[in-house]
């Protein structure tokens, strides 16, 4: 029963795809504002995320079926023409709602995707209301991977990239608190995405602490006639008021 449901759930959901792009107008895979030449991934959670979501989604479905099921027994054995009668009801309200579930299930994995490039990252994901999250290295503190039993049973984790907020830092060790963070959910390399990051953190850092051209400072520090007159000029008042 449940693998024809999901048949033909997934029949239903390939047919009627493009309507639902079009109708709620879901926007195509994001893109990153790159430099000629700059590498960038762009991806979806692994296949083991879909098949994680619907492994809830039968644990729910068999609940409610059942709890169903126990209403429509009850009925029978009080009033079976009753019963009967109901039957196209229930089965109504068992089957429809689980294919829209199941439809929302895979509209939620093909709208969640995931850009990198080698100066940000942008996550998106959502079907009705869309939120897209950008975050540049430079304002990563911290990148950690979860995972559950059950998420380890499919094969994925989470990678939780965290930030600095812009505010309510900690006054005392004078450091910014994390308070904002990006979720890359349900892939299965989260490991090598953790490493990439943060390798791309450190490059960013270093960037922008040590390997400018300083070429210019050092040019500009260098004492100019002007500076020199200036000086002079500093040097001859100090005199005359000393002799005074």
């Amino acid at each position: 029963m449940n693998g024809r449901l999901d048949k033909a759930a997934e029949w239903i959901y390939t047919g009627f795809w493009r309507i639902i792009v079009d109708w709620l107008r879901v926007p195509p895979a994001p893109a990153l504002p790159v430099r000629p030449g700059e590498k960038v991934m762009t991806f979806h959670p692994a296949p083991g995320f879909l098949k994680y979501l619907k492994f809830w989604f039968w644990i729910g479905l068999l609940a409610l079926d059942s709890l169903i099921a126990q209403v429509w027994i009850l009925i029978v054995l009080n009033n079976k023409p009753l019963g009967f009668a109901l039957l196209p009801l229930f089965l109504f309200i068992a089957i429809v709602p689980d294919i829209i579930v199941f439809i929302a299930i895979h509209l939620r994995y093909d709208t969640t995707w995931y850009v990198l490039s080698e100066r940000s990252m942008r996550l998106r994901r959502g079907v009705w209301v869309v939120t897209e999250v950008t975050v540049t290295y430079e304002n990563v503190q911290n990148v950690k991977v979860r995972s559950g039993p059950i998420q380890r049973g499919f094969g994925i984790k989470d990678v939780i990239v965290e930030t600095a907020g812009s505010g309510g830092g900690d006054s005392q060790q004078g450091q910014p608190s994390v308070t904002n963070r990006g979720l890359i959910e349900g892939v299965a390399n989260a490991e090598h995405i953790r490493d990439l990051i943060m390798r791309r953190v450190r490059a960013s850092r270093s960037t922008g602490l040590g390997d400018e051209d300083h070429t210019g400072s050092r040019a500009g520090a260098r004492w100019t006639p002007a500076h020199v007159a200036v000086l002079r000029e500093i040097r001859d008042e100090a005199r005359a008021l000393a002799a005074s």
